[in-house]
């Protein structure tokens, strides 16, 4: 079942999406030759437990950790750890999210340590570009198809793939709701659009074909072909105005 917040209810949302985007900045900020990603991590967490919000990812399905941080042709749910440093030239995704007084958020974002090759910071420019495109579709009267085929259609245009076997949702009392937001469909089909919905729209990019496949870790997603993959998320709301990014840092409002 679809929920559809009240107005009280997307303030609440609002703040626990704020303190989900300071966080992921908070650990963006701090990328840098010989980090750890469990550096990464604890930035991560002690950002959120600051503003007295608790990390969703922590225990989630048993993820051991506050944020999937997923490296070059890692596509998601890449579990931190001491042993795992970042080197100049990576590229790093870093996905994460606050619960406070019962609601969530949610977003992610792909980061390069120093500088990049050329086609690494286009897949994550592209990457970004196609969530902006999602989430200019997601309108009231539109349908979850809409948002979809956006998507698809500026990665596809720019030769990369869009990963097919996980999708954006709906976020709120739980941080996976209906509805399922692929980032592959047609254009026209999938749920209508109402005002008061939250989705997290989420493209998850490779550098060459969509194919993936996990690690024995049984969490760490990766490109079946060792190409580079990249990941950009917001949580948004519908709104009679259009759509509201939520995770967004106050700083940056």
């Amino acid at each position: 079942m679809i929920s559809v917040k009240t107005a009280h209810e997307l303030e609440q949302m609002r703040v626990a999406c704020r303190i989900s985007a300071m966080a992921l900045k908070a650990a963006g900020d701090a990328i840098e030759a010989g980090i750890t990603t469990a550096d990464l991590d604890q930035i991560v967490y002690d950002t959120i437990v600051r503003q007295g919000a608790k990390p969703n990812f922590k225990g989630l399905y048993g993820f051991p950790a506050s944020a999937c941080i997923s490296m070059n042709d890692q596509v998601i749910h890449g579990i931190p750890s001491k042993k795992v440093v970042i080197r100049p030239g990576d590229i790093v995704s870093i996905d994460t999210g606050a619960v406070i007084d019962g609601f969530n958020g949610d977003n992610a974002a792909t980061f390069g340590c120093g500088k990049v090759d050329i086609e690494a910071q286009r897949l994550m420019d592209v990457t970004k570009e196609s969530l902006h495109k999602g989430i200019a579709a997601a309108v009231v009267g539109s349908r979850v198809g809409d948002i979809s085929a956006a998507v698809q259609a500026w990665v596809e245009k720019n030769g990369f793939s869009v990963v097919r076997q996980y999708v954006g949702h709906g976020v709120g009392k739980n941080l996976h709701e209906e509805p399922e937001v692929p980032n592959f469909g047609i254009a026209g089909r999938g749920p209508r659009l109402v005002g008061g919905m939250t989705i997290a729209i989420e493209p998850m990019v490779n550098q060459k074909s969509h194919g993936v496949k996990t690690l024995s870790d049984g969490w760490t997603v990766v490109t079946a072909d060792g190409g580079l993959s990249a990941h950009f998320e917001h949580t948004i709301a519908i709104t009679a105005k259009g759509p509201e990014i939520l995770t967004v840092a106050e700083e940056e409002a």
